[in-house]
């Protein structure tokens, strides 16, 4: 089967994205949604409509109190999928309590959730921006081991195109109150993806918008959630600003033309799509 003249075996490797995911204990809601209705609907949406996908990111905030019972919520909600999966820490989740749940997830030497994996024209980095030493509460930040073991996986990725993931953008939104939650220590970031041979692009989660743009030389995208969404209240301070806009999941793809990152908002109704 050929698509818009390419031959599938060639096909760009894609990716699912979903990012905070909120899981709350059963019977709860956040502003009148339920996370686990929204993520189930969610990940449904993405793995009918899109089969071939190669592995689907978490991109942190899997529970919204970081408790067991949620991570066994989304324990029931992953158990039959087929598709490698890329488990993510954001400042809302307990690193410890997940591994219980999860004990085959991959960790670095120092204990941390990240992951190199070998896409082809393409590697992905999985970074884990959770507890920093310092900062503000629900911050995030990359420690010396962290920066390390990237260290590590840019040598690895050889001048090779790379896709960086973290929960927390190392960035400036506009959004002020969530801007004082960001990364606290992006400089050590950027010190070593602005000196990298090839090219980089960052996903980024936490603002619960879908944002996109270049900060200080690199491409972005920031993804909205599965459930609640950030209103558009640039310049206001505070962080816990939410709206039930529709939930969306992203499609990455990427080969050696470059990354396309697209988002679908799967809670519209016409959510669901119509062949013709």
């Amino acid at each position: 089967m050929h698509h818009g003249g390419r031959a599938m075996e060639n096909r760009p490797k894609k990716l699912l994205i979903f990012s905070d995911i909120h899981l709350v204990n059963q019977g709860e809601t956040i502003i009148g949604l339920d996370p686990y209705d929204r993520f189930r609907a969610g990940l449904a949406h993405a793995i009918s409509t899109h089969p071939d996908a190669d592995r689907i990111i978490l991109l942190g905030d899997l529970a919204h109190e970081g408790r067991s019972a949620q991570y066994a919520q989304l324990a029931k909600l992953l158990q039959d999928i087929d598709i490698p999966i890329s488990f993510m820490m954001g400042n809302h989740d307990n690193r410890a309590v997940f591994l219980r749940q999860f004990p085959q997830t991959d960790v670095t030497s120092d204990g941390f959730i990240q992951q190199m994996i070998d896409l082809g024209d393409t590697c992905l980095f999985t970074l884990d921006t959770l507890d920093p030493p310092t900062g503000p509460h629900h911050a995030g930040a990359l420690c010396v081991q962290r920066l390390a073991w990237l260290d590590q996986a840019l040598a690895w990725a050889n001048g090779r195109q790379i896709i960086v993931a973290l929960h927390h953008p190392p960035f400036a939104t506009g959004f002020t109150g969530m801007d004082r939650i960001a990364l606290q220590n992006p400089d050590a970031l950027y010190d070593r993806l602005t000196k990298y041979a090839g090219e980089v692009h960052l996903l980024c989660g936490h603002i619960h918008r879908t944002i996109s743009g270049r900060a200080k030389g690199l491409s972005f995208t920031i993804f909205k959630s599965t459930c609640d969404q950030m209103p558009m209240l640039l310049g206001e301070a505070g962080s816990a600003h939410s709206v039930a806009e529709p939930g969306a999941y992203g499609i990455v793809l990427a080969d050696n033309d470059g990354i396309i990152v697209h988002t679908e908002d799967f809670t519209l109704e016409n959510a669901a799509p119509t062949l013709r």
